[in-house]
């Protein structure tokens, strides 16, 4: 029996070197093949410069196919979010987001999201299963393919943000993996700064983080410093703690320049208060914290409104004087319910 073909995009670099290595085929193959297929994004098979052992290799052990592009929305800020169907026919969204001209990529992690978080679509869809790094890679490939092909003079994806659906540090090693195969220079090539992991404040990922995740940013979804506001906003808040949380995310940023982004969604008459304020600056103050305040986004069956402009604004005037930096994140995509919190997949019932 033949053995079957196991997908290219599951590799990193050291894991094909390791494969050619074994196989006693030419040092150069897994250099080329990363140009060809990651950095080019070709799905045809690569023959330039490899040898004819390799390329029979190659022919005989790697699997090519990525997810499928569903379908494609198209808001009028030219934000593009992508149903992207999987193998077993489930699917995810992914979202390219715009900013000067380039984009920024939202992606998932998993099918659906076992956080239950009160203000997120995606958590009402319970979760489906883990997704593989090939499937998170995939997700950038082909969605840098569309563009490519579709806004051939405004193509460049800069920066990689895991804030898609499913909770990163809950499937952690497949996390992992893609950020190892993004950050390869001959391949796709994205700087470690350029990436950002957000977490509800799964702690058992934290912990492993340290040791074993490439140096990329850490977003942590704060939204209350108030324990039973947090509780209902964020369920795993009872058995992780913010402050056990915090304590193990302020311990990873390396540098001068490199910090903790805290994520605080604002919902009307809830975590919006003065006293909501000054409970968050008191609790971030002298911690090496940067704040991204970003509006509530309402999607279809929510009980959470979104702020006034003007409340948000009396919000951060507080908190600049705690000299925390802080930035209120533009809504983009929200009209196709692609902004934040609002990525929802219904589960194929027949799977």
């Amino acid at each position: 029996m033949t053995p079957s073909k196991t997908s290219f995009y599951q590799y990193t670099l050291l894991e094909l070197q390791d494969l050619f290595e074994s196989n006693h085929l030419p040092k150069s193959g897994p250099l080329l093949l990363y140009n060809w297929h990651h950095k080019k994004k070709n799905i045809s098979p690569c023959h330039d410069d490899l040898a004819k052992l390799s390329i029979d290799f190659v022919e005989k052990t790697f699997d090519f196919e990525l997810p499928k592009i569903d379908t494609v929305q198209e808001s009028t800020d030219k934000t593009v979010k992508f149903l992207i169907r999987l193998k077993d026919n489930l699917k995810v969204e992914a979202v390219l987001i715009p900013f000067n001209s380039k984009y920024t990529i939202c992606l998932s992690s998993q099918v659906g999201c076992a956080m239950n978080c009160s203000f997120c679509f995606t958590g009402t869809q319970g979760l489906k299963r883990n997704l593989a790094p090939e499937e998170i890679v995939g997700q950038f490939i082909v969605a840098q393919r569309w563009l490519s092909e579709n806004r051939p003079l405004d193509d460049k994806i800069l920066n990689i943000v895991y804030m898609g659906q499913g909770e990163p540090l809950h499937n952690f090693d497949s996390v992992k993996k893609s950020c190892e195969i993004f950050l390869v220079r001959h391949g796709i090539g994205i700087a470690p700064h350029k990436i950002t992991i957000s977490t509800a404040g799964y702690l058992p990922g934290l912990e492993r983080w340290k040791a074993e995740m490439p140096k990329v940013n850490i977003a942590v979804s704060l939204h209350s410093t108030i324990k039973e506001k947090r509780d209902k906003l964020i369920p795993i808040n009872q058995r992780y703690p913010i402050e056990d949380v915090v304590a193990f995310a302020e311990t990873i940023p390396e540098g001068r320049t490199r910090f903790v982004t805290y994520e605080y969604l604002l919902i009307k008459d809830f975590n919006d208060t003065p006293e909501d304020a000054h409970a968050t600056g008191t609790f971030l103050e002298g911690k090496n914290a940067y704040i991204s305040l970003i509006p509530f986004n309402p999607f279809p069956g929510t009980k959470y409104l979104r702020p006034t402009w003007d409340e948000v604004e009396a919000f951060k005037i507080i908190l600049d004087g705690y000299k925390i930096p802080t930035l209120v994140r533009k809504t983009k995509g929200d009209q196709i319910l692609a902004a934040c919190g609002q990525l929802n997949t219904k589960i194929n019932k027949e799977v």
